[in-house]
Parts: C-alpha cells; sequence; structure tokens
C-alpha cells in the first residue's frame, strides 16, 4: 500500500450536524410522519444537493413554491431559517482532525457538498474550518459530489496523488466515485469506528 500523506474530510454529516428535521419538526408540531413526507417530496435532499452545485438559493426557493404553492411559507423556511439546521460539532470527529493536523504528518483538506451561499454561515460558527489547509466548496465550483470533475479537481488544486489519499465521507455514494480515480475510503459512521478504519492504513489517533 502506498504511503498516506493526504487526508480528505467531508464535512456535513462528519464534522458538522446538520440535518432540517429540526427546523421540520418544529414547523410541523413534532409530527415525525409530516415532517419526513415534506422532505421527501417538497424539500427533497435532491432539490437541496442541486444548490451545493451553485444553484442560486432564492431561484431555487421560487422554483419550489411555484410546484408546490399549498406549502409556500413552509418552503421558504428551509433557506430562510437553514442557519437553525445546523447542530453543531461532532466532537469526538473534532479531536481526530485535531490530532491529525498537530501529527504534522498529513496535508489535512475538505471536500464538501455545500452551497457558496450558506458556507460562510459555517465558517463563522466553526472555528476548526480555519484549521484546514484548504477547503473546497462545491457551490463555489458548480458542481459537487459524486460528479468526477469535482474530486478531479480537488487532486489538482491540492496537488494529491489520489493513491497516497484517504477520502472519508458519511455518504457511500461519494466514496466509490472517489475509488474509481484510486483515491482510499473510509465510509463514516463514528469517530470511535473511525479510529479503527484509520488503523488499517497504519494512522494511529
Amino acid at each position: 500500500m502506498s504511503k498516506i500523506d493526504t487526508i480528505i474530510f467531508d464535512l456535513g454529516g462528519v464534522l458538522i450536524d446538520w440535518n432540517p428535521e429540526y427546523v421540520f419538526l418544529d414547523v410541523f408540531n413534532g409530527d415525525q410522519e409530516k415532517t419526513r413526507w415534506f422532505l421527501d417530496h417538497v424539500c427533497t435532499s435532491d432539490w437541496n444537493e442541486n444548490q451545493d452545485a451553485g444553484y442560486p438559493l432564492a431561484q431555487a426557493t421560487e422554483d419550489r413554491v411555484k410546484l408546490f404553492p399549498e406549502y409556500e411559507k413552509e418552503i421558504r423556511k428551509f433557506y430562510g431559517d437553514w442557519e437553525n439546521m445546523l447542530g453543531g460539532a461532532i466532537h469526538g470527529m473534532v479531536i481526530i482532525l485535531r490530532k491529525l493536523i498537530d501529527s504534522k504528518q498529513y496535508k489535512v483538506v475538505a471536500l464538501t457538498n455545500w452551497s457558496a451561499e450558506t458556507f460562510p454561515i459555517a465558517q463563522a460558527r466553526f472555528e476548526f474550518l480555519q484549521w484546514f489547509e484548504a477547503i473546497l466548496v462545491s457551490g463555489e465550483e458548480n458542481t459537487r459530489k459524486p460528479f468526477i470533475d469535482i474530486y478531479e479537481l480537488a487532486l489538482n488544486r491540492f496537488n494529491i496523488k489520489p493513491e497516497n489519499a484517504i477520502f472519508i465521507d458519511d455518504n457511500l455514494r461519494n466514496i466509490e466515485a472517489a475509488k474509481t480515480l484510486g483515491i482510499h475510503g473510509i465510509h463514516f459512521t463514528t469517530s470511535e469506528k473511525l479510529k479503527i478504519q484509520l488503523e488499517t492504513f497504519n494512522i494511529k489517533i
């Protein structure tokens, strides 16, 4: 196995807890079934991912209101109240991030699906986002994971050899795409499991 010299982190779901249910459970008075239906059929993950690839939030909102006028108020809350969808840092992961950086053995960067319009909110809230050597934000590049071009962009911009890099993401689809370019992948579930997974690459936390 090639020596690992680069760790690439996803952010949402790995280092930052983000969940639209934090807003919409309140909107629907704690009704989980209504909340789930709304997020599965109206403000869907596919729709939100389009904004992660650079589509303007305001236009996306108007598009959705035209499709579901009966849910106009709720749709406008998606980005209008977006900040309250941020839960907090995933603390075990922040500790791992700090240890990897402090070891000075690895280039530590981030590759995230995130709207360029909302990412500054996260940057202001989470100090650890300043620790990375670099962050590639999908919304700033008008593409997103799992499209291959965003991985190629990260490899070229950050001077990464794929065989020397590990990509950590909570979405298996994104991991599989990275692997097609020769990047090693770890499907993130918990910080404790990640420590064990990193050991298979001779990385001890």
